[in-house]
């Protein structure tokens, strides 16, 4: 089983959201992530989908989404040739006996304090999904209190470009 990452361009209609989901669920496929933009251009969105399995599901993937109504063209990120990025907010709890390690967490991961209380700190994170999962483990026995994460983002690396020849 490998992870794909599919970038979707979409018209910025109401309702395709639903039927790109829709499409997943019928087909049985599990989205591991799904991340909705706007692009540079007004009338489209990009819906980025993070998913798991073999070569024929992405296949099968691919060709469904290409047959819905308001795709305008869909794209699988090759993970050599694409630059992926997540966020997540992690709140932690905050006590004198805990501060300093949490703070040498967040200097070593290179993320920031974005909120800071006398009980509760909230630290930004963003990066590869390793590098996020490597910082809830190591923050994980300090106390999360409360956590959220975005879906993958991605771009290709140099001058490709999701509506250009070389698409899927």
């Amino acid at each position: 089983m490998e992870r794909y990452v599919i970038a979707i361009l979409v018209e910025d209609q109401p309702g395709i959201l639903t039927r790109v989901s829709s499409m997943f669920n019928r087909r049985g496929f599990n989205i591991d992530s799904l991340t909705v933009s706007a692009t540079e251009d007004k009338g489209f969105s990009r819906i980025t989908i993070s998913l798991t399995g073999d070569e024929s599901v992405r296949t099968q993937i691919v060709r469904q989404l290409r047959k819905l109504y308001n795709v305008k063209e869909v794209k699988v990120m090759e993970r050599e040739k694409s630059v992926y990025r997540e966020l997540a907010l992690i709140k932690l709890r905050n006590s004198p006996s805990t501060r300093q390690e949490i703070l040498s967490a967040v200097d070593i991961f290179r993320s920031k304090i974005v909120d800071f209380s006398p009980n509760t700190l909230c630290v930004e994170i963003t990066g590869e999904t390793s590098k996020i999962e490597a910082f809830i483990a190591l923050v994980e026995p300090l106390g999360i209190l409360e956590m959220c994460r975005t879906g993958i983002v991605g771009i290709e690396r140099g001058c490709s470009f999701l509506n250009s020849e070389t698409s899927l």
